[in-house]
């Protein structure tokens, strides 16, 4: 980053009408020392900065002091000794290494969870461990009280606490994706001939948690089938590891969850893939990998470090030759807690739908870490449109100030991994184009909302 600062800049730094700095004679650079000579290099380049940035009537009593004390002056004034530290080390060593991840026992967590076996978290410098919480509250009530360093969240969990929408306004950052796609509409077997969601009516439905995508896709996909989902069936919130023994109860008629557990619900004969999440909407996020902003102010090279192997991990996990590995990984006890054979096939695409066939689909789940803003404008929409958030939203500056996309590009860049030409981009659900330039008329263009 300092390529473009040479030595000698701060002699350049007269006028004609200005008096020239005094010349301090410095030994030549090759009696001094690799480090002494770097050292003599920024310092002359910040004064230089100093100097340049100065009006003209400032600049004139700022030379006048000559170069030894204006450095002097300005050590007092700024941090040289951190930016002497960052230079030499731009990367920089973390705060602290042994961190703590909450994360919930779901496929759409895997980066997360198998960074720890796989050693993603300790080829990035941090001795981490993988925390698994209960239920999305958990996750939520952790990161804000800081009992974890980090967390496994669902995409609109850190737009709505950021918001305050469910909880105290608290800044979260989102800076990467986890997985794409993923998700399913599961239904009880007694339902295998439903075929549409005008079929639904009436229907008891499970998700995880008010503020998930597997909310809003449901939501999305029964009002486009003339279903209004507050009043013409019940959703209500249920953990994703109880999903399936309430759909064997008879307690709900299906959900739209994560998986393992649509899986879980075939290879326990109690359920049946209805519809794959990325049959509404291709490539759609679901959970991600979130911090509270202050955390990250806090420590910002522990931050940097845990990015760095989150990103690092989900392009490991989007290789499908890498899908078995990590299946076995993350089923033991202390991760998913599942058969094996299972997560291979949510992980692989090739599984067993509850209807008798055996279906070949490689983009069922998928992993890309980059949080496009667009991304985040559609959720804002549907968190407006169904009474999530209230009033004016500035959807745009939310979503720029929660998903770091450009930050993310970045760092993918800095570990070889291809980059972005943009942050927003349109996205189809349903066969019907969205346009994050045009949120408000998006929202207001639906006739089925929470207010109809």
């Amino acid at each position: 980053m300092f390529e473009a600062l040479v030595p000698n800049e701060l002699e350049k730094e007269q006028t004609m009408n200005e008096p020239t700095p005094p010349r301090v004679l410095s030994p030549a650079p090759d009696a001094l020392s690799p480090d002494e000579y770097f050292d003599r290099t920024l310092e002359r380049s910040v004064a230089a900065a100093v100097l340049n940035a100065a009006d003209p009537t400032r600049r004139q009593v700022l030379a006048g002091l000559g170069a030894a004390a204006l450095t002097a002056l300005i050590a007092e004034l700024f941090p040289l000794g951190s930016l002497k530290a960052f230079a030499a080390d731009p990367v920089g060593k973390p705060e602290k290494t042994d961190v703590s991840i909450g994360f919930i026992p779901i496929t759409c967590g895997t980066p997360i969870i198998m960074a720890e076996p796989l050693g993603f978290y300790k080829k990035h410098g941090l001795n981490a461990s993988v925390k698994r919480a209960a239920g999305w509250a958990m996750i939520r009530d952790w990161t804000v009280n800081e009992e974890v360093d980090a967390a496994h969240m669902l995409t609109p969990m850190p737009l709505a606490i950021t918001l305050g929408a469910g909880s105290v306004p608290t800044p979260i950052y989102m800076p990467a994706i986890e997985n794409i796609n993923g998700q399913a509409i599961t239904l009880h077997v007694k339902h295998k001939g439903v075929k549409s969601a005008a079929e639904m009516k009436g229907f008891r439905f499970c998700v995880p948690f008010d503020y998930s995508m597997h909310n809003y896709l449901l939501r999305y996909y029964l009002a486009e089938g003339g279903i209004h989902p507050d009043k013409d069936v019940q959703i209500r919130v249920v953990p994703p590891p109880e999903m399936v023994a309430n759909l064997k109860a008879g307690n709900v008629d299906g959900y739209l969850g994560p998986d393992p557990f649509n899986q879980r619900a075939v290879y326990e004969n109690v359920g049946f893939l209805y519809k794959l999440s990325r049959e509404i909407w291709d490539r759609h996020p679901c959970c991600a990998f979130t911090v509270k902003k202050d955390y990250a102010t806090a420590h910002p090279n522990t931050f940097l470090a845990m990015w760095r192997a989150i990103i690092d991990a989900t392009h490991y996990a989007s290789d499908p030759a890498h899908r078995k590995e990590i299946a076995a990984a993350i089923a033991p006890t202390n991760y998913l807690n599942q058969p094996v054979t299972v997560l291979e096939q949510v992980l692989t695409g090739t599984y067993a739908d509850g209807l008798g066939s055996i279906k070949k689909d490689p983009h069922r789940i998928d992993f890309d870490p980059y949080p496009w803003h667009s991304m985040a404008i559609w959720i804002l929409t549907q968190m407006k449109r169904w009474g999530h958030v209230k009033g004016d939203v500035n959807y745009k500056a939310v979503a720029e100030q929660v998903y770091r996309a450009a930050d993310c590009d970045r760092i993918a860049r800095e570990l070889g991994y291809p980059a972005h030409q943009a942050t927003s981009m349109t996205h189809v659900i349903m066969g019907k184009e969205f346009d994050p330039n045009k949120a408000e008329a998006y929202v207001k263009g639906f006739t089925i909302h929470s207010m109809a």
